[in-house]
């Protein structure tokens, strides 16, 4: 069967294509555009150059107007491009109308993506899970992947109505989904038993957008090694780790990142994955405050939480990459509207603390600036779920807190 994904080791060079919509600015284009180049580069491959096109939706056939897409041609054919990436995904039509036409490997953001966890995988899980996800992405593709539709199975002994190759396929393709997915229930049997296990410790769980920082603090809190690294879906496999604050242990776990348009495939395959989120006491957000869009990616991960788990829990919100925050006063005589750019941290800080209280700090993981105060607010949170579970454990909560 053929393959839909990168394999190739060497780096490809690349052309990014996004869309300007009347719900989608300029700006915002931009910055997801950005977020696709930072995706291309985690997938290997060297974009070259973005192109961009105001449109009120859509072409249904081709994604970008003939137009475009004839300058996306000149510009493959003459720096000798072997990929183009568009930020949304594509139908069966549109992909195989402009692979005939720019007559390169066409990827979407879907393909992209499901293409990074695949490299990313480590363990049985995670791998079975992308496996999973890539089929489901498969399925409704089919007449793009097979061009000899119509010929019939023939012969002595297969007369009748015949099969025709996609037919075969997707059958194929069913039938490794239903393993897969039995492969899935027996590995989370298996996960549930360990997390029994566990016994009755409180649980937190380390949730946000993808590339802010969730490893590097898991490995603070743990004194752990977590792999961590400045790319995108560094961790896909959820670790957890025992954590002691003063004579408080509780268990600790990193979860895979959240991102704009995370595929559907995705999230119905990792939900395994983020039992650890729904089984948790107290989720600790981790946001990039030095990302321009930081307040986007907040809402992301909200909505994705809000899928996985419909029960409200308990949140501190935790503020990484301070020491990244840069911004830039606004003249006097501006009359623009304020963009983040245009606000300093002090204020930032005022408007979120407002807004979440005291569940709400401002750190740098790398820097490890104010981790002892993140430790101490996660020592009183865990310190509250754990008394109301076990409420007979109080006074010894009471006699540490007076010194005794």
């Amino acid at each position: 069967m053929k393959e839909f994904i990168i394999s190739e080791a060497q780096t490809e060079r690349a052309v990014l294509v996004g869309l300007i919509t009347p719900g989608q600015n300029e700006q915002k284009a931009k910055e997801y555009l950005d977020e696709l180049a930072f995706l291309a580069d985690t997938a290997g491959a060297e974009p070259k150059k973005t192109f961009f096109q105001r449109l009120d939706y859509p072409h249904p056939v081709t994604f970008v107007g003939t137009g475009k897409l004839q300058e996306i041609k000149e510009y493959v054919i003459e720096n000798e491009i072997g990929l183009v990436i568009f930020d949304d995904e594509l139908s069966s039509k549109q992909l195989r109308n402009i692979e005939k036409e720019l007559q390169v490997k066409i990827l979407d953001r879907t393909n992209l993506i499901l293409d990074i966890f695949a490299r990313r995988a480590q363990t049985a899980h995670a791998k079975t899970q992308v496996e999973l996800a890539q089929y489901k992405y498969m399925l409704p593709r089919l007449t793009r992947l097979w061009t000899h539709l119509e010929r019939q199975r023939g012969g002595i002994g297969m007369r009748g109505p015949g099969e025709t190759q996609i037919e075969t396929d997707r059958r194929i393709i069913l039938d490794k989904i239903s393993r897969l997915k039995q492969e899935l229930v027996d590995i989370d049997k298996q996960k549930s038993v360990q997390r029994k296990n566990r016994g009755k410790m409180v649980r937190v769980a380390l949730v946000g957008y993808t590339n802010v920082g969730k490893s590097t603090l898991m490995n603070l809190l743990s004194k752990s090694e977590v792999f961590a690294e400045n790319k995108l879906f560094a961790t896909l496999d959820t670790t957890v780790r025992k954590v002691i604050i003063e004579n408080l242990p509780f268990l600790l776990s990193d979860t895979v990142g959240f991102i704009r348009k995370l595929p559907t495939e995705l999230v119905e395959s990792f939900k395994s994955t983020l039992d650890e989120v729904r089984e948790a006491d107290l989720l600790v957000h981790v946001v990039d405050i030095s990302h321009p869009g930081f307040e986007e990616q907040i809402e992301v991960v909200n909505k994705t939480l809000s899928e996985i788990d419909k029960t409200e829990k308990p949140m501190i919100m935790v503020f990484n990459k301070i020491d990244a925050f840069t911004f830039v006063p606004k003249e006097e005589d501006d009359l623009t509207p304020r963009t983040r750019e245009n606000i300093d941290l002090e204020e930032l800080k005022r408007t979120w603390m407002a807004k979440m209280g005291e569940n709400c700090i401002f750190i740098s993981a790398k820097e490890r600036a104010n981790i002892e105060a993140l430790k101490n607010l996660l020592y009183e949170r865990v310190k509250d779920i754990h008394i109301t579970r076990f409420p007979y454990n109080d006074f010894l909560f009471q006699q540490y807190d007076d010194g005794e």
